[in-house]
């Protein structure tokens, strides 16, 4: 039967309809769970066995982050809302811009004057049991967010390396029912709610130059994995006007 349920369906997208979509869900024995327990069993799928990572562009296909085993914000959020919408939970996306501090310490010193002021980020809004929530905390794998912690263990807040937080060491990203967050004070611009991530793209876009498009495809997102495989490993890039990493320096470092 098709399904009709906007917050429901399957898109070009959200391709959840997939065999390999299919047969995760069905190993998983997450159509099992309770509601509470399906999200959580869900979202922690999505935090840590995707670890953080930068793929091609923001909108390739649930089965395209599936298939890499990483993403970042929009293509982990893709995942996430496949799956769920897979186990029957309703979602949607809630489509912003944060400026471009959050990913300072990721994107190279070399090249990160010459990135966009603003990136395209998101969440998304999940129906629960007890009304709709807001997931962000997602976005770092557990092992990558522990890195952080242990390099700015005398850091309350931090506005770089991945991470938007004034609750570095204890960030509110575990699945309790209620809403999870890592970036959120990057936050610049708010695009509102949509349905689809493809709605969202289709007015939405990151603004890069053919040239930068293809540097950013080919070469500087793959600098940018490498840097993010060195920090989980706990070799946390020094860079300067952040905290530095193993010292105490407890001002807020926000982006405005």
């Amino acid at each position: 039967m098709t399904i009709t349920e906007p917050l429901l369906a399957p898109t070009p997208i959200l391709n959840f309809d997939h065999p390999s979509i299919t047969r995760l869900v069905k190993d998983k024995g997450w159509n099992t769970l309770s509601t509470h327990d399906r999200i959580g069993a869900v979202y922690d799928f999505v935090r840590n066995e995707i670890a953080f990572g930068y793929n091609r562009s923001d909108d390739i296909s649930a089965t395209d982050v599936l298939a890499d085993g990483f993403g970042q914000c929009n293509t982990k959020g893709t995942l996430l809302m496949a799956l769920l919408r897979a186990v029957g939970v309703r979602c949607s996306l809630h489509g912003f811009t944060i400026h471009k501090a959050l990913q300072r310490g990721v994107v190279p010193e070399l090249v990160y004057p010459i990135a966009p002021e603003e990136i395209i980020h998101s969440w998304v809004e999940v129906e629960t049991e007890s009304g709709w929530v807001n997931l962000e905390g997602f976005i770092l794998d557990a092992a990558f967010l522990t890195a952080l912690q242990s390099s700015f263990s005398g850091t309350p807040s931090l506005c770089g390396y991945g991470a938007g937080t004034d609750c570095l060491q204890a960030p509110p990203v575990e699945w309790t029912g209620g809403d999870t967050y890592i970036q959120e004070t990057g936050i610049v611009q708010d695009f509102g709610s949509f349905a689809t991530p493809d709605d969202f793209y289709a007015k939405h876009q990151q603004s890069f130059s053919f040239i930068k498009g293809l540097l950013y495809r080919h070469i500087i997102r793959h600098w940018m994995n490498a840097r993010v495989r060195r920090i989980r490993l706990g070799s946390v890039p020094q860079i300067p006007g952040l905290a530095l990493p193993n010292h105490n320096h407890g001002e807020s470092r926000h982006a405005s």
